[in-house]
């Protein structure tokens, strides 16, 4: 297939003769509002009605297709095809937790049911699949989740989805960076935390220095930003391996397995199966990192399904049977939370097995940082490529044709919570953040069937509006009712019957827009059922999850009310004649701000 030519460059003047390092206050706030004190003063006097007209606001997909890229200057290059997404896929999530949380949760909360908190979490995680998939075909844009959900629910609650994908992005890369170390630390010596430094004085998990996490993050960074071919072709290879050694990890615990190790089956009750559930769900992000390649891709409509549908499916299976493998072996209350694979194989006298154990889970979550990475920088384009962030991280290499701005700025973060955060703190805020993500974007798949701007009725939009409040209220009551432990199987019974009826209703209800070439099937009906699976894993998580959540939240809002409203509202009304030439044939166009 013939590779399209690059956006057009005309209105980025000398875009091909400036340098890409460059640093000034025009690369960074280059709209208006941010010109002086004085024109930033008028700005802020006018936040009301700029915010109002935000919350207002959606994209097209011509926009985000034709009009945002230009603000990278240089195109990404189409160089991966269904091949390179399944295994860029398979990286990305095999190795992302299944050696991490898998001993945490088996020991603290489910037991050997974690093999059912897997089963949830996985079909839930499959159901958001099927939503990006369907997106990622009809818009194949870099910047995933935050496009699409710009495109249907708004400008600002893309923004709220844009935070929490920064927060993921940085996140779990320090999760990963830390897992990574306690792994190669279990090799060397029997010891996860051989390699940090306790400081005293710091608070509780955050006071264990881990320099090894920052140089993984900052190797696994700086080869991702050299070339995405190369990137996934060395990922490609090192996922063959990881899947051989996977095979033998189920092979050996089924054959060393006891049965008298899975009982009691539910030690900690269904309630454990499904707090563990919220938590083992960071075991499956890193698919949406796939959705965030289709602007690289050769043939979007054809590799993306396959990619992320066929990949999941399989990752699903693989995650049981690995989870079921590790609780036969060991009894769950002598799992060690760190390097629960690794020390199983000691326990029952494998101890050389030990060795290629650490060995695949370390390279599993090197291509996990390898491809979270790359997803998480491309995210980061788009976003800023809306000036929700400054554009200067929008920009793309013009030699390696990937964001290295972006990279660049994940790398330092990442590495700065991951030399002091605990794993645990980590992964709550990892699975909350997450998501929440993924019930927007179901949310949205809704939406863009059933609702087109200038073409449906207001007294559908209403009736689609009421659909929704329904699903959506039943689901976080149903949620409510089941962490409260009241009213029991009445209350869970009521609230299944509510969601129902919510969804029955919008199946009558006539779709406005059909899929460009791939769908979902069976709508309303999975995605509301993923609306109400993510409503329940994040009802399932601790509190101090929703605590951080709430703060992490709270910041994003400062930010957005002092900088990102006064940029977007400038992108969007300062320069819209610049791109007539780009005007979409269906919904109005919503124009960049350019330097």
């Amino acid at each position: 297939m013939e590779e399209p030519p690059p956006p057009p460059t005309s209105a980025v003047p000398n875009a091909r003769t400036r340098s890409y390092w460059r640093w000034s206050k025009q690369d960074f706030f280059p709209e208006p509002s941010f010109q002086s004190f004085t024109t930033y003063r008028a700005a802020l006097a006018s936040a009301c009605p700029r915010l109002r007209d935000r919350l207002l606001s959606r994209s097209s997909d011509n926009n985000e297709l034709n009009v945002l890229p230009q603000a990278s200057e240089n195109p990404m290059r189409r160089c991966l095809t269904a091949w390179d997404l399944t295994w860029l896929a398979f990286g990305s999530v095999v190795g992302s937790g299944i050696f991490v949380i898998t001993g945490q949760e088996a020991r603290t909360d489910a037991g050997p049911a974690i093999v059912l908190s897997y089963a949830i979490s996985g079909f839930s995680a499959l159901l958001s699949a099927l939503c990006y998939t369907e997106f990622a075909v009809d818009v194949p844009v870099a910047g995933g989740s935050f496009s699409f959900l710009r495109i249907e629910l708004g400008d600002f609650i893309a923004f709220l989805a844009a935070g929490n994908i920064l927060l993921e992005a940085v996140v779990g890369a320090a999760g990963l960076g830390r897992s990574w170390s306690s792994y190669f630390a279990s090799m060397i010596k029997n010891d996860p935390d051989f390699f940090r430094i306790r400081v005293n004085s710091f608070q509780e998990g955050f006071n264990m220095l881990d320099p090894i996490a920052v140089v993984v993050l900052f190797i696994a960074n700086g080869v991702a930003m050299s070339s995405t071919r190369n990137t996934s072709i060395l990922n490609s290879l090192s996922s063959i391996v990881t899947t051989l050694v996977i095979v033998f990890i189920i092979v050996v615990g089924f054959v060393h397995g006891k049965a008298s190790n899975l009982t009691p089956f539910f030690p900690m009750g269904m309630k454990g199966v499904f707090n563990a559930a919220a938590v083992v769900y960071w075991s499956y992000t890193g698919f949406d990192m796939v959705a965030t390649m289709a602007e690289e891709t050769k043939n979007p409509a054809r590799d993306i399904p396959i990619g992320l549908v066929g990949s999941m499916s399989m990752i699903t299976v693989i995650y049981c049977l690995m989870a079921l493998a590790l609780v036969s072996m060991v009894n769950y209350t002598q799992i060690d939370v760190d390097a629960a694979y690794s020390v199983a194989f000691v326990q029952i006298g494998m101890k050389w097995a030990k060795y290629l154990v650490s060995i695949c889970a370390l390279k599993g979550m090197t291509t996990s940082l390898l491809v979270g990475s790359m997803g998480q920088a491309r995210y980061m384009t788009q976003i800023a490529r809306s000036h929700m962030i400054p554009p200067f991280f929008a920009l793309v290499h013009p030699k390696t044709g990937t964001p290295v701005n972006a990279t660049l700025v994940i790398t330092l973060l990442s590495s700065i919570v991951g030399l002091f955060s605990s794993l645990d703190v980590l992964s709550n805020v990892f699975s909350i953040s997450t998501l929440f993500i993924f019930m927007l974007m179901a949310v949205a798949l809704l939406v863009r069937r059933y609702y087109v701007r200038q073409k449906t009725s207001q007294e559908d939009l209403m009736r689609v509006l009421g659909c929704l409040f329904v699903i959506i209220a039943s689901s976080a009551v149903g949620t409510a009712l089941w962490n409260a432990n009241k009213l029991g199987w009445i209350g869970y019974t009521v609230a299944a019957v509510v969601w129902l009826i919510g969804t029955l209703a919008m199946s009558f209800l006539p779709k406005q827009r059909t899929p460009k070439v791939w769908g979902v099937p069976l709508v309303p009906w999975l995605p509301s059922l993923s609306i109400a699976t993510n409503l329940f894993l994040i009802g399932s998580l601790e509190p101090d999850a929703f605590w951080r959540f709430f703060l992490c939240t709270a910041f994003m809002l400062l930010y957005y009310i002092f900088v990102g409203v006064h940029a977007t509202y400038d992108v969007e009304h300062q320069n819209s004649q610049d791109f007539k030439d780009v005007e979409p044939t269906d919904e109005p166009n919503h124009a960049p701000f350019v330097t």
